[in-house]
């Protein structure tokens, strides 16, 4: 019944998309809708009451606020160490630890930290842990690594997922 309800959600969303649909725009609507949805079974597998509530929405629009605010930053802070003559830049990778415990968060966090430049996750492992490439290496401790790389994102998306 849930892949039923989300193939009709994704038609809807295409239709909307590419109102007023013509039969050609129907027929790919409605192919696209059946591959995500064949694709995509784990998502359909998620528990949706969750998102019921409106508090979830309220905090993953503040959580876009904050995103965009720490990538403006990260950009100042890398064209600096780009125009600066002596380039101050300590590259490299270090291991952090989130405690949220949702894969859905775990992937938003992992590409937040992905888009604020100066940092990529180099890779996330289910429980947690995170490989990340770090322009300015300030500590290899895995504490304070979390703290200053992971901990501005942590709290919404806790609030947002779990």
């Amino acid at each position: 019944m849930r892949k039923i309800t989300i193939f009709i959600l994704l038609f809807v969303v295409w239709i909307l998309f590419v109102w007023p649909p013509e039969m050609q725009d129907v027929v790919a609507g409605l192919l696209a809708a059946l591959v995500v949805t064949l694709v995509m079974r784990r998502v359909t597998e998620c528990e949706f009451r969750l998102w019921l509530n409106p508090v979830r929405y309220f905090w993953l629009v503040i959580y876009l606020v904050v995103l965009a605010y720490y990538i403006i930053k990260a950009n100042f802070d890398v064209a600096y160490r780009v125009l600066h003559p002596a380039m101050p830049i300590h590259p490299g990778i270090v291991k952090v630890k989130t405690s949220l415990t949702s894969l859905a968060a775990i992937t938003v966090l992992s590409n937040s930290i992905t888009l604020t430049p100066g940092t990529l996750t180099v890779n996330a492992l289910e429980n947690g842990v995170l490989y990340v490439h770090w322009i300015n290496v300030k500590s290899t401790d895995i504490d304070e690594a979390t703290k200053q790389i992971v901990s501005h994102f942590e709290w919404f998306l806790k609030r947002i997922f779990e």
